[in-house]
């Protein structure tokens, strides 16, 4: 009796002693993860991991998914992946722009930049413009497309917020809050149903209501232009057949599973088919025709099938923690502008891989938004890496990273890419207004001129060294 009680007794002091050291180490773990996170510059690291790990991912997938699409376009079995490889290449350039050109030079040019993407929007439904997939919205130059749409978004991101903080004293009043940025959406709104592309207004209203939203607007505003998008919607998916046959697909699953259904249902097909770890890189049947698109709109559907559960959940991992990120870098920052373009641009990008991911899945209608940096798609990728590189610009000007990176030097990342020292925030200067002085002023307390006093003429000036 008193050898099982011994034994017991060691037991539990095992268990009690291994309970604590697993403690210890979940403590010096979190204290670890905390101090690091209080570095001056954790913001600009992080936002540079999660676009390195995205890029991977995007290029391991496209290498997997595009060699059937591909050969069938009578090309090499690496075509659509070399592209893809020479799009990053260009976006590298852009993120090193976006990273390195001071934010205010940004600023000030993006009014420029906003009339020349509304020029842009222009052309593409000119005979200048390429109809791809029913929509007029591309330039081609030689073998490469260009999608302007998804310049505008940035442009409207920047412009947008320089107008906003120059009104923010009042923007309590309806005009001032709309005007112009509501206009010009407008204008850019139309541009685009004109082609007509419906993945391209969704991100675009996206941009304008966080814009709205992260200038304060009220929330009576934000029930409008809801009512406003869901009708833009609906004519842009009643006005061509394949968008209102997806629109009927989505409300009536699985009564025309061969026709508008085979895609959706292929999808969740090859999610299902993946399981935990998935059936490994370059194994999945999906890409085999079986579901179209697969590398560019529906590749998180190949992530699944290849990379399983565990895939799927370092992708949604990534993006949640780009969430997070972004909107750290926006409440860290003092200068209001580089709050709201940090905050609006964490927002478009979350939420169009959410959109993505949800029609993937079955929970959306199908719309042909691209996953950000994983999908295949020229422009898209570009434009995504251009922003990470305004979004990493704008964690180097948090303060306590601007002190650090001119007290200490530019660091390990700051001397490869030769990124100048970012200059602190400096609020502008409010002038006083002028006050007349008191000999110009009647006995009411209000300013006058030299015409009347009290309603008499004023008296003449006498001249030095004579008679007036």
């Amino acid at each position: 009796m008193t050898t099982v009680r011994d034994n017991a007794s060691d037991s539990d002091t095992e268990g009690k002693s291994k309970r604590k050291a697993r403690t210890g180490r979940l403590h010096a773990i979190s204290t670890g993860l905390t101090a690091w996170l209080g570095r001056p510059l954790a913001s600009f690291h992080l936002v540079l991991a999660i676009c390195t790990l995205l890029i991977v991912i995007g290029l391991v997938m496209v290498l997997s998914a595009s060699p059937v699409v591909s050969i069938n376009q009578g090309s090499s079995a690496y075509a659509v992946f070399g592209k893809q490889v020479v799009f990053v290449l260009v976006g590298l350039v852009l993120f090193w722009i976006g990273v390195r050109v001071p934010l205010q030079k940004i600023r000030a040019l993006s009014p420029v930049a906003l009339w020349l993407t509304v020029l842009s929007l222009v052309l593409v439904l000119t005979p200048l413009g390429a109809t791809l997939n029913g929509t007029r919205s591309w330039f081609r130059v030689g073998p490469l497309s260009v999608q302007p749409i998804e310049f505008a978004k940035l442009a409207l991101a920047l412009w947008g917020a320089h107008i906003l903080v120059v009104k923010r004293g009042l923007l309590h009043q309806y005009r001032h809050l709309l005007v112009p940025v509501v206009p010009a959406a407008l204008v850019m709104f139309a541009l685009v149903m004109l082609q007509p592309d419906l993945g391209g207004t969704v991100t675009l209203g996206v941009v304008l209501i966080a814009l709205l939203w992260f200038a304060g607007a009220q929330l009576r505003l934000f029930g409008a232009l809801a009512l406003g998008g869901l009708a833009g919607v609906v004519l842009l998916a009643i006005g061509t057949e394949y968008r209102l046959d997806r629109v009927v697909s989505f409300l009536n699953p699985g009564e025309d599973s061969q026709g508008a259904d085979y895609q959706s249902d292929q999808a969740l097909y090859a999610l299902a088919d993946g399981g935990l770890f998935g059936k490994g890189i370059g194994q999945g049947q999906s890409k085999w025709e079986y579901l179209p698109n697969v590398h560019n709109d529906f590749i998180f559907a190949l992530i699944g099938e290849e990379l399983g559960f565990v895939g799927c959940a370092l992708v949604l991992g990534l993006f949640g923690l780009l969430a997070v990120v972004g909107m750290r870098v926006a409440t860290r920052n003092i200068d209001p502008w580089i709050r709201m373009v940090a905050a609006t641009l964490t927002v478009w990008l979350v939420a169009q891989a959410a959109i993505n991911i949800c029609y993937v899945v079955g929970l959306l209608p199908v719309t042909g938004i691209t996953l950000p940096l994983i999908s295949s798609g020229g422009t898209s990728v570009v434009t995504t890496m251009l922003v990470f590189g305004v979004l990493a610009n704008c964690a180097r000007h948090e303060p306590e990273a601007v002190a650090a990176l001119r007290s200490q030097g530019p660091g390990r990342f700051g001397r490869l890419m030769r990124l100048p020292a970012p200059e602190p925030y400096q609020p502008p200067v409010r002038r006083k207004p002028v006050r007349p002085p008191a000999t110009q002023r009647g006995s009411s307390g209000r300013a006058v001129g030299r015409t009347t006093v009290r309603g008499r003429p004023p008296a003449p000036r006498r001249r030095l060294g004579g008679r007036s």
